[in-house]
């Protein structure tokens, strides 16, 4: 099983996220993005930040935490390698690390620019394993 695939969509893009868990979806979904901002190859997790978020359910929290994550690199300009959920209860809130480091444009070449994350075709399903589907705007 892939940690996650890009989906094609019109206009902009699509990630399709797996875990044998629903925490490991969510953390592969957060892996995803950036690896379409930049290559991940390139960043060195020196730093880590916590990151909390709150939401109305487990859909919210997906769109949630993927667009802190990308306030952060908008914002901090950081950008993320790896992520670890410390704290949930799988529904309103939950609590993580992001380890990346600051973002070097000699370095970091910035492939896809993500505007948002979006509720459009957003998706979380249970089979055997988890899937989140997210839609990012670009």
């Amino acid at each position: 099983m892939l940690p996650f695939e890009v989906l094609e969509h019109t206009a902009d893009v699509g990630l399709k996220a797996h875990g044998h868990t629903l925490k490991e979806a969510f953390e592969n979904a957060a892996t995803g993005m950036f690896s379409l901002i930049t290559d991940l190859e390139n960043i060195k997790p020196s730093t880590s930040q916590e990151i909390s978020v709150e939401a109305e359910d487990r859909e919210s929290m997906l769109v949630e935490w993927l667009n802190e994550l990308l306030y952060r690199f908008e914002v901090e300009y950081t950008v993320f390698k790896r992520f670890e959920i410390v704290e949930w209860d799988e529904e309103h809130h939950m609590r993580a690390v992001a380890y990346g480091e600051p973002l070097d444009l000699g370095r970091h070449q910035i492939k896809t620019q993500i505007k948002a994350c979006t509720y459009h075709m957003l998706k979380i399903e249970h089979n055997e394993d988890w899937s989140a589907q997210v839609i990012f705007d670009v």
